[in-house]
């Protein structure tokens, strides 16, 4: 992110937040419902102090490397079976169709029954709602290779499983991670869903516990963290993407 754009954003926070000061100060909101920056500020501070932020923040992380990691790995074997096995695509290609369109979190219910509300719950979750998003964009990077480039293979005597790692993988690396990126965003998305639901620890407990103590300002805090560790993550993916593919950020990376 380039200084401009940084002195730009911090400008535009800097106003949310007087507005935000403004409206609590005028008790144009109740307190009760909107807290003000300063309470919001003070509990933040208290949860940094005590260390339990920083728990559910690990905890939630590591549940999302987890359940990010595991739909990848999926995502691209599958892909690599629809490249290289393209005969097997009519056995589970419309199952894969099919469960693209339901809801994730609708097999919540479904899945505590199976596996009560420990770490299998929630992983799962977040593998069918990553999962998606990285294996469309991997096939349409595989299926979407140049023709030429793989009749410059044959005629070297590659064979398709050869054509696949030394001319398809990294013609489509660009797809590929996009669709990674994509997914990790969602990712996030999920685990705090499936945390307000099956977990009793990680953010998304913590600001539905929150919630049912009437602490508005935690529930804030809780929002806000999120918000900057999904931003922060999404930043560290994006600098790998700009080393893997050099000049990113001038194609829409940034």
């Amino acid at each position: 992110m380039n200084k401009n754009k940084v002195i730009k954003t911090s400008i535009s926070i800097i106003i949310l937040v007087l507005i935000w000061s403004i409206v609590t100060k005028m008790d144009i909101v109740s307190s009760y419902i909107l807290p003000s920056p300063s309470k919001v500020l003070d509990s933040l501070l208290k949860m940094i102090k005590s260390g339990e932020i920083f728990e559910d923040i690990y905890i939630s992380y590591i549940r999302v490397l987890k359940g990010f990691f595991i739909a990848t790995l999926l995502a691209f074997l599958l892909a690599m079976v629809r490249v290289i096995l393209p005969k097997f695509n009519d056995y589970y290609e419309n199952i894969v169709q099919f469960l693209k369109n339901v809801p994730p979190l609708s097999l919540i219910s479904l899945l505590i029954l199976w596996f009560g509300i420990g770490e299998t719950t929630k992983i799962g979750i977040i593998v069918l709602t990553a999962f998606f998003p990285i294996y469309l964009n991997t096939v349409k990077g595989f299926v979407s290779c140049d023709k030429k480039l793989l009749e410059v293979g044959e005629i070297y005597g590659y064979s398709k499983v050869n054509s696949f790692f030394k001319i398809r993988i990294p013609y489509a690396m660009s797809d590929i991670l996009v669709g990674m990126r994509i997914g990790l965003g969602y990712s996030w998305r999920a685990i705090i869903s499936a945390e307000m639901i099956a977990a009793s620890t990680g953010l998304g407990h913590m600001i539905l516990f929150a919630q049912q103590m009437s602490r508005t300002d935690k529930v804030i805090v809780g929002i806000l963290v999120i918000g900057v560790v999904g931003y922060i993550t999404d930043r560290l993916f994006a600098l790998i993407i700009d080393k893997a593919l050099k000049g990113s950020e001038e194609n829409g990376w940034d």
